[in-house]
């Protein structure tokens, strides 16, 4: 892939036309208001019960999780309308670590920030033992800038749990990986937000080594530097449903960034508008990826815009888009060294220099079945799909799949497709 690099970003001039859009999944909501909740009668932490009330004073906070740990748990209600500003360094976080079951209830405007003036230090760290459930709160501030260390915003260790519940995880810096989260054990994130978090290492909104699970929210605007500028899973499993990665930034695998034979699944989710520097604008895989009703769209690297799968890797699309992504050099749509199967699943509009649709290079295998390969461009061949020598392309025809409208060309080395 170095290699690929210096290429120029031909594209770039070319014109972007509308395209028809099958198989749009639309996420759901990706942050439920209080109102959603007075509606149903339940509380603030979807439970339909109340905690203990806690101030709004940081060291009335600290004071609460402390006697939880102490005492086997708690359940605990913040104030509306507040911001519990952090201060002090507790051991490398703002608050003691968590080490039993514990769940902040936040409300209107509820935030945990540290303070700009305090030493750096993360939100939250969720040690053996802990399980830190977050309802209705911000997250922000949190910085571990120190070169290595994980987790700006929060860092749960191995056997460790996190639930982030309609809550916002922002504005958190990391030294090493994941700017807003670091898992290492249990995270569950669902209708909230992880946004504009930084790593200079990978992971920008989320960094996993665990089990992860991002549920009807969206992570958008982040920028992990290596790779994974939303989420990075580093021999790890991370299943996304019903949800949003967009905006998001690094030099690879800007959306996604699964590697070390890690194991991604991704369901009823847009994947857009992600840019990486090198490879996997929007998804990048080294291990196992199934993708279905996904929308991967508009992204941009210099080889594998929308997708970049890597040799000795395995990727199952279904019933999926991949629109109007711009790479570089190769693979407008997919870059494929791997094994790729696409299902009931349109590529259209992709753009590259070779390879507009997708290209597979060579000892890859890319399977079609009842697919569509239309009004992709190439500037020099390939405009459909491009086949280096050595690899294998299956269209299965039989089952509906077509290659037409391409530019300057349908296929290079694809048997059964006219050029």
């Amino acid at each position: 892939m170095a290699g690929l690099t210096g290429l120029a970003f031909t594209t770039a001039a070319l014109a972007t036309a509308t395209h028809a859009q099958p198989h749009q999944p639309v996420p759901g909501s990706a942050a439920a208001t209080d109102a959603d909740h007075r509606s149903t009668g339940t509380g603030r932490d979807g439970s339909g019960g109340s905690g203990t009330p806690v101030p709004c004073d940081a060291d009335a906070l600290i004071a609460a999780i402390t006697s939880a740990n102490a005492t086997g748990g708690g359940v605990f209600d913040l104030a509306e309308e507040c911001t519990y500003l952090l201060t002090a360094d507790i051991d490398g976080a703002g608050l003691p670590a968590i080490v039993t079951p514990i769940t902040l209830n936040g409300g209107k405007n509820t935030t945990i920030e540290r303070a700009a003036a305090a030493d750096q230090f993360r939100i939250f760290y969720v040690d053996t033992g802990g399980d830190l459930t977050l309802n209705h709160l911000t997250i922000t501030g949190g910085q571990t800038t120190t070169a290595g260390v994980d987790g700006g915003g929060i860092r749960v260790i191995a056997g460790g749990e996190l639930t982030v519940s309609h809550s916002t995880v922002t504005r958190n810096i990391a030294g090493g990986n994941g700017g807003g989260i670091a898992n290492e054990g249990v995270t569950t994130v669902k209708r909230s937000t992880i946004s504009r978090n930084t790593a200079p290492l990978e992971g920008g909104g989320i960094y996993n080594t665990g089990v992860l699970t991002v549920e009807r929210s969206e992570v958008t605007a982040n920028t992990g530097t290596v790779g994974g500028g939303g989420i990075a899973s580093r021999a790890g499993t991370v299943m996304v449903t019903k949800s949003s990665l967009s905006g998001n930034w690094s030099d690879q695998g800007a959306g996604l960034f699964i590697v070390e034979s890690g194991i991604g699944s991704v369901t009823d989710t847009h994947i857009k508008k992600n840019s990486a520097a090198d490879v996997g604008g929007g998804v990048f895989v080294l291990g196992q990826l199934t993708m279905e009703k996904v929308l991967l769209a508009g992204n941009t690297a210099e080889t594998g815009a929308g997708l970049n799968v890597v040799g000795g890797s395995t990727a199952n699309i279904t019933d999926s888009s991949i629109l109007d992504n711009t790479a570089g050099a190769m693979g407008g749509g997919i870059y494929n060294a791997g094994t790729t199967t696409l299902d009931d699943t349109t590529l259209d509009g992709n753009q590259a220099d070779q390879g507009g649709g997708v290209q597979n290079v060579a000892a890859a295998t890319l399977t079609f079945f009842a697919s569509k390969v239309t009004d992709n461009i190439a500037v020099t061949d390939g405009g459909g799909i491009f086949n280096e020598v050595g690899g294998i392309v299956t269209l299965n025809t039989a089952t509906g799949t077509t290659v037409i409208g391409n530019r300057p060309n349908n296929c290079v080395n694809v048997p059964g497709c006219a050029g």
